[in-house]
């Protein structure tokens, strides 16, 4: 029997004998054992109480480290040599001293930012050690002690939420939702969710079938005067003024509010936007008991470490601590760790030089993990519209595997060599393993395999893979995450938005903003408010 404390729930993990059936975890909420939890909070963030340079000591040795291996995109004449990667050396190092030491210091100084920096949304890089340093030093009244009492009351009140937002707003919160929960978490009984809520993604879209499908889902599935009875929204957008979100949240809003009533309907509704603009204005006029601020100075695909992506997590019950950890220890790596053991700068050195050497212009993310699908689509959006500007930028491609083995594969193996398979791996799973198993129905040949489980099968398959695109001289590289948890997701967050914004600093574009994004916007919203004519 084993406890592991979180801010939010205390996880009863109760370990089988019997290799082949899974682990039960019995979430326990924070108020049955706040003893136990808030020492166990108070020794997990007591190393990051110190902001320095230099590594975070007991963090380090806390965190189980992700790895970077590239030695598959070796390929001299096809990929890369590491003779190249050792030229790329001094340029990486000058990118990253730009980051750190031009970058942050003109962001923190408030002072006017020139041309050629501007937008300068550094602000997501140092927010995991503030925040942590603010939630050490005064629990209650930080933005971390908020979100977690806001979660807390949420929880109390409704068994689901309705998180709206699109792109960055809700992606990263997805990614969290998917990889960090039980894979089928929204179909448990609320006992059996540890009393968390169901969580639902609107807002992202304007599909008329979905977003009705889901309000005739919260009217029907939503009766009684129990937690059970109730729902609520997180509406996620820094201006407010995104039409899609804003039109899917007057749409739930109205729905709310004929079930809760008008004067109950700032207990069901935090909105997460900035210090003014429409959103804002209408928190306001709503009287939102609760609310967060999208901070300034970070964009939304960088916003997944703030409130946008910790909020539903804490709702969840995801131990926003340790994600936070991880993003504080991939940054201690970042700063100071060499291009050869430094996570950051070698994805940079290897991806950008296939680019530049080979045409490798297809970036394709093979997650290797059902749970990692939704971190992928963060990552494709965080890419995309960071460098896909000025006629630059790699094609992000985020593929499921085993699964799209049996769709895009083909293309990947024999098509045109513009792809890099940067392989996504878990090295150990939540459950036990599952073993094929033996069956008197032996047609299918499988009982010479009945003692292969799941995690070997999936080894096999990535090492398979991995050699047949070797045979055919294609690159490959694989980032090894510990396991799908908050440790390992903190770190792959941060990991990606610095290696976005390093290579960025390489390659001369502007990593921050996003100019083509908002074009459509401006022509969608000139279309629907031209006159109607007859």
């Amino acid at each position: 029997m084993v406890i592991q404390a979180g801010d939010i729930c205390v996880r009863l993990i109760l370990a089988s004998n019997n290799r082949s059936r899974p682990r039960r975890v019995v979430p326990y909420d924070v108020h049955w054992m706040p003893t136990l939890v808030w020492a166990t909070i108070s020794e997990e963030i007591s190393s990051t109480s110190q902001r320095n340079p230099q590594p975070f000591g007991n963090l380090m040795a806390k965190i189980k480290p992700i790895s970077f291996h590239f030695k598959g995109a070796l390929i001299p004449g096809h990929g890369i040599t590491q003779q190249q990667i050792d030229q790329l050396t001094l340029q990486l190092e000058a990118a990253r001293a730009e980051v750190l030491h031009t970058d942050l210091p003109l962001f923190a100084s408030g002072a006017e930012v020139p041309l050629e920096k501007q937008p300068l949304d550094a602000g997501f890089h140092e927010m995991p050690e503030r925040i942590l340093d603010e939630y050490q030093s005064n629990r209650t009244n930080s933005e971390l002690g908020r979100i977690l009492a806001a979660a807390a009351k949420l929880r109390e009140r409704v068994d689901k939420i309705v998180v709206l937002g699109i792109g960055g707003s809700y992606m990263g919160a997805r990614a969290l939702l998917e990889t960090c929960c039980q894979p089928y978490f929204n179909e448990l009984t609320r006992a059996e969710r540890g009393g968390r809520p169901r969580m639902y993604f609107e807002g992202n879209n304007v599909d008329n079938d979905w977003s009705q499908g889901l309000l005739q889902f919260l009217r029907t599935n939503s009766q009684g005067d129990g937690p059970e009875g109730n729902w609520g929204i997180v509406v996620i957008s820094k201006s407010g003024g995104t039409l899609e979100t804003a039109a899917a949240f007057r749409q739930f809003l109205t729905e709310l509010e004929n079930r809760v009533g008008h004067a109950n309907l700032p207990d069901y509704v935090v909105p997460i936007t900035g210090q003014s603009g429409k959103l804002a204005s209408l928190a306001d006029a709503i009287g939102c008991r609760d609310r967060f601020l999208v901070p300034d100075g970070v964009g939304g695909r960088f916003s997944v470490l703030s409130a946008v992506g910790l909020l539903p997590a804490a709702i969840l019950g995801i131990d926003v601590v340790t994600l936070l950890e991880g993003a504080a220890a991939m940054n201690s790596r970042f700063r100071t760790q060499p291009v050869g053991q430094n996570p950051v700068l070698d994805y940079v050195a290897v991806n950008h030089l296939l680019e530049k050497e080979q045409g490798v212009v297809t970036r394709v993310l093979s997650v290797w993990s059902k749970s990692l699908e939704s971190a992928g689509f963060w990552y494709d959006q965080l890419l995309a519209e960071s460098l896909g500007k000025a006629e630059q930028g790699a094609l992000p491609l985020t593929c499921l595997n085993s699964r799209d083995l049996h769709s895009r594969a083909q293309q990947h193996q024999e098509g045109a060599r513009d792809k890099v398979m940067n392989n996504v791996i878990v090295d150990s799973w939540r459950y036990d393993p599952l073993p094929i198993g033996t069956s008197q129905w032996d047609q299918d040949q499988l009982n010479e395999l009945s003692d292969k489980t799941l995690p070997e099968i999936m080894s096999a398959a990535i090492a398979g893979t991995n050699l047949a695109y070797q045979e055919d001289l294609r690159p490959t590289t694989d980032l090894r995450l510990p396991a799908a948890d908050e440790a390992s997701l903190g770190q792959f967050f941060q990991m990606m938005m610095l290696a976005t914004v390093v290579e960025g600093r390489l390659i001369g574009i502007n990593p921050y903003g996003q100019p083509g994004v908002e074009k459509y916007k401006k022509n969608m919203n000139q279309f629907l408010r031209q006159p109607v004519t007859t």
